[in-house]
């Protein structure tokens, strides 16, 4: 059978679209970050006991996850370059229009809000640079891509942090709103729109993207894509315990000012996390050249990740000094990134490319809502036992679930090892 789809984009346009997208997925994760650095003016303000704080960032993420499937259905019918256009515009006014809230309900709403226009990017952005990439770069470029989510992280801590203690909590959203409206130019002027699977060997054309409810039963009846959607749920959930809490955990343990746990808490991790996301990018696009079952190849680099971080996140809630924590959370960055390197790759390697929109939505929404969990977790758990026995406690979820991948991916790297012992 004749195979078809594979064409190239110029080398320096293909890593461009990379970088644009680079930049709102930076902000997307900065903005992200705004409301959870300033938690305790917040708090303050407001009167919030930690229950109220959950409630505030579980809007986000409650809203991220119910839209998620919707979203990447969406992506897989209409022009990425315009879902994510739109979906930027309106996350960012929704960010600037909070700075304006006055009560704790137009908190929520706005938080809420920003997960609704946020949770349409992810799906159209890893799609375009799927078509982009093709499997051998697709791990470095989707590497490079997601290092925007730590950097957007750091910023978005650093900068809310600062301007909180000194101008604030409301000026800082009213920064990163006026920003996405700059970015939104940027994005207009340099983002085309590719042809679907254009990047990967296919038989015959592609099948129209269907409706939700087909992508969702496709995906369903494939165990490996739910092998990867029950472990990113897992990692979200101690990510998300670890970048909504690390910077109070500081303030409050530690007696950090405003401005120095909202950059401690979040700068040793995602920088660290920078580093591992490439080398996660480079050996997995490395281990597909060379072995023929990619979709074992990738797997076992992020069950590798998840694998050598469990002492770190042990390290991280057990240690007395700020020192060591913060040690512990620059290991526990590197192999977070490791992990992170594939999350998009490893999932194309076992959906058809008429379905990834439709895929991506649903391990972002499942992941979102592990993330959920992980704030009510937090907030009833932390009373009664100390967030330092929670944050150690996390190394357990990540054991269990990178044993898990690394015993498949083992299986599926054997069995193509045996089929090449087959004669043709």
């Amino acid at each position: 059978m004749k195979l078809s789809g594979v064409q190239t984009a110029k080398p320096g346009y293909k890593w461009l679209v990379v970088g644009i997208l680079w930049l709102v997925c930076t902000l997307n994760y900065a903005d992200r970050q705004l409301i959870f650095t300033v938690f305790p003016l917040l708090g303050k303000e407001f009167n919030l006991n930690d229950s109220s704080l959950w409630v505030l960032s579980g809007s986000f993420m409650w809203m991220y996850a119910l839209v998620g499937p919707f979203a990447g259905s969406i992506c897989d019918r209409l022009r990425r370059r315009t879902v994510i256009l739109c979906a930027l515009l309106f996350w960012s006014m929704t960010v600037a229009a909070t700075a304006w809230a006055h009560h704790y309900w137009q908190l929520v709403a706005g938080v809420a809000l920003g997960g609704l226009g946020e949770a349409f990017y992810f799906p159209a952005a890893m799609s375009l640079i799927g078509d982009y990439h093709a499997v051998d770069t697709r791990s470095r470029a989707m590497a490079v891509h997601q290092s925007g989510v730590y950097v957007g992280s750091i910023a978005g801590g650093a900068v809310a942090g600062f301007v909180g203690q000194y101008y604030g909590w409301r000026l800082g959203f009213r920064l990163f709103g006026a920003a996405g409206a700059v970015v939104g130019c940027l994005l207009l002027m340099l983002l085309r729109e590719p042809e679907r699977g254009m990047s990967d060997e296919r038989a015959g054309p592609l099948r129209a993207g269907g409706r939700l409810i087909e992508g969702l039963r496709e995906i369903a009846g494939n165990p490996l894509a739910w092998l990867l959607i029950v472990v990113f749920i897992g990692a979200n959930f101690v990510a998300m315990i670890f970048t909504v809490w690390m910077p109070t955990f500081l303030f409050r343990k530690f007696h950090m000012s405003l401005s120095m746990s909202g950059l401690n808490g979040t700068a040793y991790l995602q920088i660290a996390s920078v580093l591992g996301v490439v080398i996660g990018g480079v050996l997995a696009d490395g281990m597909v050249r060379r072995h023929r079952e990619r979709k074992g190849a990738r797997m076992l680099v992020q069950s590798l990740g998840l694998l050598c971080g469990v002492p770190f996140l042990f390290l991280s809630g057990w240690s007395t000094a700020v020192t060591l924590v913060l040690a512990a959370m620059i290991g526990y960055g590197v192999f977070k990134g490791v992990y992170d390197s594939n999350l998009w790759a490893a999932l194309y390697d076992v959906v058809p490319i008429e379905r990834r929109g439709a895929a991506v939505g649903l391990m972002n929404s499942l992941g979102w809502l592990g993330g959920a969990a992980a704030q009510l977790s937090i907030g009833f758990a932390s009373g009664r036992f100390g967030m330092s026995a929670c944050l150690s406690a996390t190394a357990a979820i990540y054991l269990c679930i990178g044993t898990a991948l690394f015993w498949v991916s083992r299986r599926l790297m054997r069995r193509s090892a045996g089929l090449k012992m087959i004669p043709v």
